[in-house]
């Protein structure tokens, strides 16, 4: 199970810390300062050279747009700038909010003057920025990167800005850090790079926040205070109920089958999920929902645990209805969409019973990482199986039904093979 004391968060702690960095990174671009403070502590004198352009009128393109692309838009459009963002879980309503616009990736990349990222890293935002969406981008594009190292493909990033296209960056977080690799080096020792190192939260007053914000939260979780709020934590006493060792197993179960539900549904807002609980009377439903709002956010977000799940899952509007049933068999069954998926607890292990109409025949216990073939064609499986040895992908174990093959791996993402649906 998660660690739940040991992943207590303080949602927004950091967040205005993170925004003025980049507000400070768009304006030093803009206006060369970086390269006019070095130019002068070298001796030099020269005006020109330096000109930078104003920051009124341009387009500032924020990818993600939570707590911190929020902030950043907030404080960007008193300097005059037009702000056009893009965000799966935002409606264009709530955008309008905001005095933003919002839209797909492509409007943003041949837009936007100034584009900064705001987004968790994930399958979906690895190498957002690459080669292909940088030759998309308007000749003379800042490049701005607060969020997490590898949302940015930094060897593609520096050869834009190398060949003249990209006008340059501003970089808090790499894909190592510290960095070593010899193309991040280079990429950083670029005149036309502001380079940080990682400095997005390094305040005194976020410190504090964070700090004063999760040491409240204990208290609350323990039974220790009652009088401080519980940043993040939509249900305290589920919370409670969920760290007791007897309802250990159930929050796995939990977790496990949110996974495969988000996999299977491949959608990252607006899911209503239809959690049926049969012949469990005494189960506690709100921390279970927690467990599924973890598991299924898992796909989608880094870092998710039980206090900050039911936040971000209200973020992109996943909604639980929840059915007890009276049955002889203790049995959880999940829909969302055109998927049902149905588990259990045998011992104390996570069971997976069936998917859509297709029964497993023998237990499929549910560890971290499981990959999802629909194929009933046995010959397939030596396919997938070899695929994963060419990724060197270990396998750890394969379950079949009539219609699934289910690849329990030692990594996260399921690789596609070639003919076969996968999830």
């Amino acid at each position: 199970m998660m660690n739940l004391l040991k992943n207590l968060s303080s949602p927004g702690g950091n967040s205005i810390s993170a925004c003025e960095l980049t507000c400070v990174m768009i304006s030093a671009l803009a206006r060369h300062v970086m390269k006019a403070s070095q130019s002068l502590k070298d001796g030099n004198w020269d005006r020109k050279l330096f000109a930078g352009s104003e920051l009124f009128g341009k387009v500032l393109g924020i990818i993600g747009f939570g707590r911190i692309g929020r902030e950043v838009a907030r404080r960007m459009q008193s300097y005059g700038m037009k702000v056009i963002v893009f965000d799966p879980f935002l409606t264009s309503e709530q955008a309008a909010e905001f005095n933003v616009t919002l839209h797909n990736l492509d409007v943003i990349w041949v837009t936007a003057d100034f584009i900064t990222v705001h987004t968790p890293l994930n399958v979906q935002t690895k190498n957002l920025i690459n080669s292909e969406t940088l030759k998309m981008c308007k000749k003379g594009i800042y490049i701005i990167n607060v969020a997490r190292g590898g949302i940015v493909d930094e060897k593609a990033l520096l050869e834009s800005i190398k060949a003249g296209h990209c006008a340059g960056a501003a970089l808090d977080v790499f894909t190592e850090e510290p960095p070593k690799n010899p193309i991040i080096l280079e990429l950083i020792k670029h005149p036309n790079v502001i380079a940080t190192p990682h400095l997005g939260a390094s305040t005194v007053e976020a410190q504090i926040r964070v700090g004063t914000e999760i040491a409240e939260q204990f208290l609350s979780i323990s039974g220790l205070a009652a009088e401080y709020p519980i940043t993040g934590i939509v249900n305290a006493p589920a919370i409670k109920a969920a760290i007791k060792p007897e309802n250990k197993p159930w929050i796995e179960l939990g977790i496990r089958l949110g996974k495969i539900l988000s996999k299977l549904v491949n959608a990252k807002s607006h899911i209503t999920i239809e959690n049926s609980i049969h012949g469990l009377d005494d189960i506690n439903e709100s921390f279970f929902n927690i467990a599924i709002q973890a598991g299924f956010l898992l796909n989608i977000y880094e870092n998710v645990n039980l206090v900050n799940a039911s936040v971000l899952a209200k973020e992109c509007n996943i909604q639980i209805n929840t059915l007890l049933k009276y049955s002889s068999c203790n049995i959880i069954s999940l829909k969302a969409g055109d998927h049902l998926i149905t588990g259990t607890i045998r011992g104390d292990r996570a069971v997976l019973l069936s998917i859509n109409d297709s029964i497993f025949s023998s237990e499929v216990c549910l560890p971290e990482h499981t990959s999802l073939y629909l194929t009933h064609e046995l010959e397939n499986l030596s396919e997938i199986l070899n695929t994963h040895r060419l990724h060197k992908v270990t396998v750890n174990s394969i379950n079949l039904s009539n219609k699934w093959v289910l690849v329990h791996t030692n990594k996260p993402q399921t690789l596609p093979v070639n003919g076969i649906k996968y999830y």
